[in-house]
């Protein structure tokens, strides 16, 4: 049996949240090999995966032979290869239960929804060990060990948004949601709605930003758009639409079509508009506006308030992976981004 990775693992807790979501494999079956259920075969030859985890990738259509899904009863047989996607889970770090409040929009036996505050980071890593959502999940879904114990019901994220990002994230909390909703996301049927202040005045009262996105060779820590062809880029796609205008900048509804690392935010700085006091992509610096002192005093008041991209998860809706029902989940904007919303109101009055 050969078992080949056919993508690297993510070289840094920067990946996308499509290219981070799964994991592909691939199995050769020997000559030799007797015919066997193709769920038990694979159970034999996957380590730390068990066999209803398997099941449950071959419910969601996650598992190929040759050519053809492959059923639960299906046979496999000398010479088959089986091709198959599963959910990435971190292993090799050990993750602590800490006594951190989480604002749970919805909890369930399958799944929570979580609003995250900005200023926290999602999983453990490089430099943030601690204090993360993942630590606050394992301390309140009571798991005394990291990933790498026995106990599996260790809070499964799907998605991720940016530390300095506020806003919603699904959490699974067993095999069979990770599975439903990671295809969702995968298949782009996920609603995902963000709120952001960006720079300058928008001339079109809606539009569509089509641009792959891929890292920057200048700075491993920002991404850019590329043409589509180019190799280094993946396909990225943002709806926006106005929803406020105050002259020098402007408040956007953002929906994404694809889910890239910092896609919003490469998007917007790629037509000129870099969010509000988005420091990676020059969103910190005085874009529009005058140059006197006041004015420069008023800007500095206003990062103050929101000393963070301005940049919210706002809406997020999918299906139910147990009842099948469509449900929608709404986070009213933090204080720091309504406070700034706010001073700009009266600014431009």
């Amino acid at each position: 049996m050969d078992k080949e990775r056919l993508f690297n693992e993510p070289e840094e807790a920067l990946e996308d949240e499509e290219q981070g979501m799964f994991e592909h494999f691939r199995l050769n079956v020997d000559p030799g090999q007797t015919p066997m259920r193709i769920d038990k075969f694979m159970a034999s030859h996957l380590e730390d995966t068990s066999r209803h985890r398997i099941q449950c990738a071959i419910k969601e259509g996650y598992v190929r032979v040759g050519e053809k899904v492959a059923k639960a009863n299906l046979i496999v047989r000398p010479g088959d290869v089986i091709r198959f996607m599963m959910p990435y889970r971190r292993r090799g770090m050990e993750i602590l239960p800490e006594d951190i409040p989480l604002d749970i929009v919805y909890e369930d036996d399958d799944l929570l929804v979580v609003n995250k505050p900005a200023g926290m980071v999602v999983h453990p890593g490089h430099g943030n060990y601690n204090g993360t959502l993942i630590n606050a999940l394992a301390f309140h879904l009571g798991i005394s060990q990291g990933p790498d114990a026995e106990d599996e019901r260790m809070g499964i994220l799907v998605h991720r948004i940016d530390k300095d990002t506020s806003g919603l994230l699904v959490v699974a909390k067993n095999d069979e949601a990770q599975l439903n909703l990671a295809k969702q996301f995968f298949e782009h049927s996920i609603e995902r709605l963000y709120v952001a202040v960006v720079w300058g005045n928008i001339k079109e009262d809606e539009g569509t930003v089509d641009g792959a996105i891929g890292r920057d060779p200048n700075d491993r820590l920002r991404f850019k758009v590329y043409p589509e062809d180019d190799e280094r880029a993946k396909h990225a796609v943002t709806h926006y639409k106005v929803l406020e205008r105050f002259g020098y900048v402007t408040v956007v509804q953002c929906r994404l079509e694809t889910g890239r690392t910092h896609q919003i935010r490469v998007h917007m700085n790629h037509i000129g508009h870099p969010l509000f006091n988005d420091t990676r992509y020059g969103g910190s610096e005085i874009r529009k506006g005058t140059i006197y002192a006041k004015y420069r005093q008023f800007i500095e008041n206003c990062f103050e308030l929101c000393p963070r991209q301005a940049l919210h998860a706002k809406t997020l809706g999918f299906v139910h992976p147990r009842t099948g029902e469509m449900i929608r989940f709404d986070s009213p904007l933090p204080d720091d981004m309504t406070s700034m919303i706010e001073k700009w109101r009266a600014y431009v009055k």
